[in-house]
């Protein structure tokens, strides 16, 4: 039994800076990259790729909504066509980078609003799908587990990654809880690590009512910018390896 960790990454210069990103890099597997929406530049991306190779994780790309001051979490009503265009500049943004490096980008998971919009939107989901085509078709798109949104990323021809949260709390219909409202994040490390050993163990996680919520997923994310990340995603990963569960990138 084995599962991916995932991180988004290259979002905060502070963390960059202080250690706290790469702290987080000895409890994961795959790192998700900020690649200029939301957040990022040449800079971060290219520390955040050189300290990923040091720690052999699998890289992936992190486009957001080109909303800096939102940080790509404010929803917006953009067209498609400028949709499918931002996502493939960020890709490409950061494919750049990783040349540099002598590696390539593997996944793309998107980020914030774009990616809690598209759960639903086949149409958005859809063109971030083209955004990426333009890119390349040999990589995995990460999206949320049982949501339409890996429905339109294969109908478009892509393998897909379902993802899972550690570190969020769940509404009965699988969704995540808006961050507008009330324990959205889950910050307790050992309330994050239980989530995840029922998320690998396809025990379902429990809902904000209560009820159990089944998931099937391949990957599970661990936020950077959460309070005390590095904690959870340590006390995460020994959950799940001492559970039984082995650390494996999304693609080996």
């Amino acid at each position: 039994m084995h599962i991916d960790l995932n991180c988004d990454m290259g979002e905060i210069p502070a963390h960059i800076a202080d250690g706290t990103q790469e702290s987080l890099m000895r409890s994961i597997t795959s790192v998700n990259i900020a690649c200029g929406g939301h957040a990022g530049d040449g800079d971060t991306m290219k520390t955040t790729i050189e300290q990923a190779l040091r720690w052999n994780l699998t890289i992936g790309a992190h486009p957001g909504y080109p909303d800096r001051t939102n940080f790509g979490r404010l929803e917006m009503d953009l067209p498609l066509a400028e949709i499918e265009s931002t996502v493939f500049a960020q890709i490409h943004a950061l494919a750049s980078v990783a040349a540099t490096f002598a590696t390539a980008i593997v996944h793309v998971k998107p980020h914030g609003a774009l990616y809690n919009q598209a759960v639903n939107r086949p149409d958005l989901a859809g063109a971030i799908a083209r955004g990426v085509a333009r890119f390349s078709k040999d990589v995995a798109l990460v999206g949320l587990a049982g949501s339409p949104m890996l429905d339109a990323f294969r109908a478009a021809g892509f393998r897909v990654a379902a993802e899972a949260f550690a570190d969020r709390l769940y509404e009965p219909d699988g969704t995540l809880r808006s961050r507008k409202l009330d324990h959205a994040l889950i910050r307790d490390p050992r309330r994050a690590a239980e989530q995840a050993l029922r998320i690998a163990r396809k025990q379902g996680v429990i809902a904000s009512d209560g009820s159990t919520v089944k998931i099937d997923a391949r990957t599970i994310c661990i936020h950077g910018d959460t309070p005390g990340a590095p904690q959870i995603a340590e006390t995460v990963a020994s959950a799940l390896q001492l559970g039984g569960i082995s650390l494996r990138p999304l693609i080996v």
